[in-house]
């Protein structure tokens, strides 16, 4: 499973820390984590605040949509509301499931791979490091070539690295 991580309230670092250990807690082992990389706010509603930004590839015994609601309960229980009026803006963390193996989901819940996946460049950057060859299901194309066909514009710059565990 792919997982994407981004914060940018308080310390973006240690919330990014912080969700990667109480997700180990719900049963989403990393097997792979991607450096920490700083990122420009993508559109007028992502507010003025840098984005710090990680990617992981996990192990779970959890099903998709598990893995979905685990997810969403550690955004919870940091502090991320979301509803209406909440798109963009600032956050203490967003964690996004990106894509499940090579499922296609398509529910009311939950979309897999990401839709916006391959737009995305402060995804696709640390993903890069980590799962460079993963494929997308429906494209074909794998991550290096989805970062490497994506428009020049958006900053993205690797910052450092999580501590080691």
């Amino acid at each position: 499973m792919l997982v994407a991580l981004g914060a940018n309230r308080g310390s973006r670092r240690r919330h990014l820390a912080e969700a990667i250990r109480r997700l180990e807690d719900e049963g989403l082992v990393p097997v792979r984590l991607s450096g920490i990389w700083e990122t420009e706010p993508v559109g007028a509603a992502a507010g003025p605040e840098w984005f710090c930004n990680a990617a992981a590839v996990a192990e779970t015994g959890l099903d998709a949509r598990a893995t979905l609601v685990a997810c969403l309960r550690v955004e919870r229980e940091m502090g991320r509301v979301r509803g209406p009026g909440s798109e963009g803006g600032s956050r203490t963390i967003d964690i996004d499931l990106l894509a499940w193996a090579n499922e296609i989901v398509d529910s009311p819940e939950l979309t897999l791979p990401h839709p916006r996946l391959h737009v995305r460049r402060f995804v696709l950057a640390p993903l890069a490091e980590i799962a460079p060859g993963w494929r997308h299901p429906i494209t074909g194309r794998t991550v290096a070539e989805m970062l490497g066909e994506l428009p020049a514009g958006e900053t993205v710059r690797r910052v450092g690295d999580f501590p080691i565990r």
